[in-house]
């Protein structure tokens, strides 16, 4: 009887996740209404010059994140005057929790559980609105690195982790990521190779059918890289080289097939 018992709890609460998950998609799907999302910065690698960094952090460091949604909404014929408004939020304590680069369908579930966990408790700031979208925003110090790990976006809890350079210089192609994962809570899925990061054609291009086609003058968002050759490709300074993709517009119901 109690395994009977534990087997229902655990089906009601997948099921009430299922029935949030699925209404979670139809609000941040519809643009009726501005979708608040909050970035929640935080010291990546405990280091000062990246405590120094995350201390400066304006909102004003994130408006290129608005700038872009409006602008590329309204290509696509989208209504609403402001389709995003980021707003930064206090520095956190601690961090989301990390994936394993060898994590399989098991431990990305996993994986996935506990940043839901994780994020349902570091985003509640007295006096402060709760957002909708939830992007934890991870700052490293660039000489400690060369490579800063993987960013991902969910969907299925609406949250973002990714991680920066805490680097003035960098906070153009930062807003990048940021935008990206952003997308991928919106329902758009990526648009390059995951072997080399190579863009796909014709998806990850922003102008498929230029002639010639290279070098592309700027990047699509979900690829991340403007393709410069069939063999190089680069990331963009900032947002304003960046657009929204026709497959990506479709994707977060921009438009209808």
């Amino acid at each position: 009887m109690w395994k009977n018992i534990r087997i229902a709890l655990l089906l009601f609460v997948l099921l009430g996740v299922a029935v949030h998950s699925w209404l979670d998609r139809i609000a941040t799907q519809s643009w009726k209404e501005t979708l608040w999302v909050g970035i929640f910065p935080l010291n990546g690698d405990g280091t000062p010059m990246a405590q120094r960094y995350v201390e400066g952090l304006t909102v004003q460091d994130f408006s290129g994140l608005e700038e872009f949604f409006a602008r590329e909404a309204q290509r696509y014929g989208v209504t609403i005057e402001q389709p995003v408004h980021a707003e930064l939020y206090p520095q956190g304590t601690g961090l989301p929790p990390a994936l394993a680069p060898d994590a399989g369908p098991l431990g990305i579930a996993w994986w996935s559980l506990k940043l839901r966990w994780f994020a349902a408790h570091a985003t509640e700031v007295p006096g402060r609105a709760p957002p909708r979208i939830r992007i934890f925003v991870l700052y490293h110090d660039p000489a400690t690195l060369d490579r800063v790990p993987d960013s991902h976006g969910l969907q299925k809890g609406l949250i973002g982790v990714v991680h920066a350079f805490a680097q003035s210089a960098m906070a153009g192609s930062n807003n990048i990521v940021i935008a990206h994962e952003l997308m991928h809570t919106l329902g758009a899925s990526d648009k390059y190779d995951l072997g080399s990061g190579a863009p796909l054609y014709p998806s990850g291009f922003a102008e498929p059918d230029r002639e010639p086609l290279y070098p592309q003058g700027r990047a699509e968002i979900m690829a991340g890289r403007r393709a410069l050759s069939a063999q190089d490709f680069e990331m963009p300074q900032g947002l304003r080289d960046v657009v929204v993709g026709p497959a990506t517009a479709l994707e977060i119901r921009w438009t209808r097939p």
